[in-house]
């Protein structure tokens, strides 16, 4: 197929790219570069443009005529969408109008869209699974709410078939050090530490060690690159296959708690970790695990990279990588 990739030369994106390549689809990546990086999208066909620009998508779509396409081009940072609600509203929801509207114009009626679990809000029960209800707690992920509702909608009015994957933490990295994480500012824990490990931070804080966990500190989901991608792949065949429009939450089957991941890291690195201790976060849930049965289920999906050691060990190769 042809695939076009918008966010294709950010973390997630670039993975992508590079498995649709393997799997021998045809590539077009559209990419900014606010966030993302030239030399990440490893073939294909790119093309620096924006969303926001309808002129550009027509010409994408009428050069390039893409039979899907895949969406990783928002803003995702938490704090910052509270601070500035008004851009990730004009990214994350207007900028995705903007590229359905082309895409019903040329009649691509694929979606796979790369959302959150941020949907969900505080969470009522652990692990999460689609049933539960959803009350987002931010701009952003609100922003992803209302592009699952809009997907909806647009099915029953224009049976443009859409498949919404909810994750927490995407994490680790290409086990062949080809590509990575490298966001700026990174708020990512495990680059986080694993930059604390480097020597390229002095070091790392813990946001609260009294929560009601086995060692007191969050837990959270964390899936490997490779199996968040290997979701929105068969996402895509489970489309090209005539499934209906769905939602699937992903994860790797179990979370891991701050304390395990720094021990993680010291432990496949060999260096210590300077570790400062501050209070709890407003806002931040003691467990935050997601319920991946449907996807496994529906979508044929299985994580092959579920331990801890294994995630932290491909972005650990990716970390030195960077001091070179």
């Amino acid at each position: 197929m042809r695939v076009l990739v918008v966010g294709g030369a950010g973390y997630i994106g670039s993975h992508m790219v590079k498995m649709l390549l393997g799997a021998g689809h045809e590539v077009v990546t559209l990419d900014n570069l606010s966030s993302g990086h030239r030399d990440a999208v490893l073939g294909g066909t790119f093309i620096e443009g924006d969303l926001a620009d309808i002129d550009c998508l027509n010409k994408v779509f009428e050069q390039h005529q893409p039979e899907a396409v895949m969406h990783f081009a928002s803003y995702i940072q938490v704090g910052e969408s509270v601070r500035k609600p008004d851009i990730y509203y004009r990214n994350n929801v207007t900028n995705t109008l903007n590229l359905l509207e082309v895409m019903l114009k040329f009649e691509v009626k694929k979606f796979i869209f790369s959302s959150t679990a941020a949907v969900f809000g505080e969470p009522d029960y652990v692990p999460i699974d689609e049933a539960h209800p959803t009350r987002p707690l931010n701009p952003y992920g609100r922003s992803k709410w209302m592009i699952e509702q809009v997907l909806s909608d647009y099915d029953t009015a224009f049976d443009l078939r859409s498949v919404c994957l909810r994750y927490f933490n995407a994490a680790g990295a290409d086990p062949e050090g080809q590509l990575g994480e490298r966001h700026d500012p990174e708020t990512h824990l495990i680059p986080l530490i694993l930059q604390a490990a480097s020597g390229r931070r002095e070091h790392i804080q813990v946001f609260g060690r009294d929560y009601d966990t086995p060692d007191g500190t969050c837990i959270r989901d964390y899936i490997h690159i490779v199996d968040l991608c290997s979701a929105h792949l068969a996402a895509l065949e489970y489309l090209n296959q005539d499934g209906s429009s769905d939602r699937f939450n992903l994860g790797n089957g179990s979370g891991f708690s701050v304390q395990q991941v720094i021990d993680a890291v010291q432990k496949v690195s060999g260096k210590q970790v300077s570790v400062i201790n501050g209070p709890r976060r407003e806002g931040d849930p003691a467990r935050l695990v997601a319920d991946a049965t449907r996807a496994k289920k529906i979508l044929s999906w299985q994580p092959n990279f579920t331990e801890l050691e294994t995630i932290v060990s491909h972005a650990w190769q990716w970390e030195l990588k960077q001091l070179r």
